[in-house]
């Protein structure tokens, strides 16, 4: 148990220290978030009218431009696994006398970490655009919303590198599922007034429950409930760290 805490916390370590020597990768990834936010949430204000007197639009979006800035960094993370085992680094840790668990664990907290800080730089720019500050519990809730989407989607990152050794095949799946989960998620539009077949897409995806958390966390609005929200998120990040974990168990150097 002492092997596996200390190799994961310097997997975890590293992970971090990356992203904080990388601040092109900062600023670039909150490039297209913020303009969505700014853009949409402003410049459609005028054009929504979600209810007569409630919440502004940009209030209403500004969650779901979180999920989406976690949904991208979470997953974008598993892409260091294939460029690892490119550069041979991965075969020097999966040949170290640790467990591979302790890899998958360091990863997905190390992903989530750094998914959780683009979340918060994101937040602090919404702030600046007009975005009611969250309260102090507001803010603690969002964090627990922000932990567990980024546990979901980096060990969803992780699962699917782990059996691929292309990038660009990665970049294309990475396509193919991110853009339709986050449309889907409630982040630009509310749920109940989708059609019956887009709204039962829109309830089997994790990142719905994700963002409809954080909104209830930042604005004091939700569809769901904060309680079913932890429940099916809570569930699916645990689903889908076991599955990381199986997977990469096979994973080959």
């Amino acid at each position: 148990m002492k092997v596996l805490f200390f190799a994961s916390a310097t997997i975890w370590q590293r992970e971090v220290i990356r992203y904080l020597r990388s601040p092109s990768r900062i600023i670039g990834s909150l490039g297209m978030p913020f303009f969505f936010l700014a853009f949409l949430g402003i410049g459609m204000q005028s054009a929504f009218s979600l209810q007569p007197g409630g919440e502004k639009y940009i209030d209403f979006i500004a969650p779901g431009i979180l999920g989406m800035v976690l949904l991208f960094s979470s997953t974008v993370a598993g892409i260091s696994v294939i460029w690892d085992r490119q550069f041979g680094f991965l075969k020097e840790m999966l040949v170290a006398p640790i467990p591979r668990l302790a890899i998958v664990l360091g990863r997905t907290v190390g992903g989530t970490t750094t998914a959780t800080m683009q979340a918060l730089l994101m937040l602090g720019a919404s702030i600046f655009l007009g975005v009611k500050p969250p309260s102090a519990s507001g803010l603690l809730l969002a964090l627990l919303f922000m932990a567990l989407i980024g546990i979901a989607f980096t060990s969803l990152g992780v699962a699917l590198a782990s059996r691929m050794e292309d990038p660009h095949g990665f970049q294309l799946i990475f396509n193919f599922l991110i853009m339709p989960t986050f449309f889907l998620s409630g982040a630009l539009f509310p749920v109940d007034q989708l059609p019956p077949f887009l709204k039962w897409a829109a309830l089997l995806n994790p990142l719905t429950y994700g963002v409809d958390g954080l909104r209830q966390a930042l604005v004091g609005t939700s569809h769901f409930g904060v309680t079913l929200d932890l429940l099916v998120l809570g569930g699916v990040s645990a689903a889908l760290l076991t599955i990381g974990a199986v997977l990469f168990r096979g994973a080959r150097m």
